[in-house]
């Protein structure tokens, strides 16, 4: 069964309404560091495997990279250790920056 995806303003919305779910950043710190989502955890995708306690498997994930495809791997990952309620950000940070956020930077 393929990962769901949220957009960025579903996101957004879902976000500004305060519901509990965790947006986990996938990527590496040095890229967290252009740009980042407050309040998100990043594990980077390598060190998801032996980080896996980290995580809620009760909370809603929403895993988040630069584009979309490390985070889909790692949703598929998690989907895969009996995460249930997982969901990839479609278009990642440069989504999140051009349609939400443009005083982000990009790299």
């Amino acid at each position: 069964m393929p990962v769901p995806e949220i957009g960025p303003q579903e996101l957004k919305r879902r976000l500004d309404r305060g519901e509990t779910l965790q947006v986990l950043d996938v990527r590496e710190p040095w890229e967290c560091a252009i740009a980042c989502l407050p309040g998100s955890l990043n594990i980077p995708l390598s060190d998801i495997p032996r980080r896996l306690r980290e995580l809620d498997a009760a909370s809603e994930l929403i895993v988040m990279c630069k584009v979309g495809g490390r985070s889909r791997r790692a949703a598929e990952f998690l989907r895969a250790q009996g995460f249930e309620r997982v969901a990839n950000l479609a278009g990642g940070i440069d989504a999140w920056t051009r349609d939400i956020d443009p005083s982000l930077s990009s790299y």
